[in-house]
């Protein structure tokens, strides 16, 4: 697992030993995790491939903001960026192309962010046949059934403010999506949609990830909205989210902001991940019970996990 502060990007290696520091003194802006390869995007689209023998930087040549990062190919090394504007480029050592099906699509009219600026591609998910996931902050989900060399959107019978996009690694047909209208789940690679919201106190939803083995096994977080004291909430469930149980064992019931997109996530290993300021949280019952396992120097903007 990858761990970001704003400058820092730290490698837990699923033991009890405290995260090492492999990237310092960087702006990093997202991150990836692989089997063997991790990905951060630093200021000025330059992209830390980080191993076990230290790191290298590809040099992109993007310039609009990067929001997130998908491995596809570990060797050689391939992988997406989603970026502002928004655009989706393919990155491998032979160099940097803008996907043209991608900026082809139609529904882009309809693309919006609440504050009148640029919409994002604001987080990726891939399956194991090679299909890909993309949200739209503000637009739905574009799906590419070919590692993203072809787009379509999703039907949109969900709601189109999308905060995070996750697949399961056991179940191919298998895409949920946390929204401002909290959980939705596809059985059919986002053909139709079920809203999965029974037990959520309110409905604005920004994180969510899936048990590496049970499908039905996810996390959530929901809070009062996206500014303020948004009284942000852990939520878990066993049966796909028909039924939603408040995390309180061990983790904060509330916390003051919202757990935000890439605050949560599961380790190969089945053990869940979440965080809290500067405070890494561990459980090791698929989120019954947490413990503070971690503090960092400072604020912790994101955890990446293998997808």
């Amino acid at each position: 697992m990858l761990i970001a502060t704003r400058d820092t990007v730290y490698s837990l290696n699923g033991s009890d030993a405290a995260p090492q520091p492999v990237l310092e003194n960087g702006n990093v802006h997202a991150i990836a995790e692989g089997r063997s390869i991790g990905l951060a995007a630093l200021e000025g689209g330059d992209v830390a491939v980080l191993s076990e023998n230290g790191s290298r930087t590809v040099a992109t040549g993007i310039e609009e903001p990067v929001e997130c990062l998908l491995i596809l190919d570990e060797d050689p090394v391939r992988f997406l960026v989603g970026v502002e504007a928004p655009h989706v480029y393919a990155v491998e050592d032979g160099g940097t192309e803008r996907l043209a099906s991608f900026d082809a699509l139609e529904c882009r009219k309809d693309w919006y962010t609440p504050w009148g600026g640029p919409a994002a591609v604001r987080s990726m998910a891939r399956t194991r046949d090679g299909w890909v996931y993309a949200d739209i902050h503000v637009g739905s989900i574009m799906r590419s059934p070919d590692r993203g060399r072809s787009w379509e959107p999703v039907t949109p019978d969900l709601h189109k403010d999308v905060h995070q996009v996750a697949t399961s690694p056991r179940v191919d047909d298998r895409v949920y999506a946390n929204t401002a209208r909290a959980v939705y789940l596809s059985d059919d690679r986002g053909r139709s949609w079920q809203h999965r919201s029974d037990g959520f106190p309110y409905y604005y939803g920004r994180a969510i990830a899936v048990h590496p083995e049970e499908p039905d096994c996810l996390l959530a977080s929901v809070s009062t909205g996206p500014h303020g004291d948004a009284q942000g909430q852990l939520y878990r469930t066993d049966n796909a989210g028909r039924v939603w149980s408040h995390v309180t064992d061990g983790f904060p019931g509330t916390t003051a902001g919202n757990i935000d997109t890439f605050h949560i996530g599961f380790t190969p290993d089945g053990r869940a991940w979440s965080i809290e300021d500067d405070t890494l949280y561990s459980s090791r019952n698929r989120g019954v019970t947490w413990a503070s396992t971690w503090k960092a120097s400072s604020n912790i903007r994101m955890i990446a996990v293998q997808q």
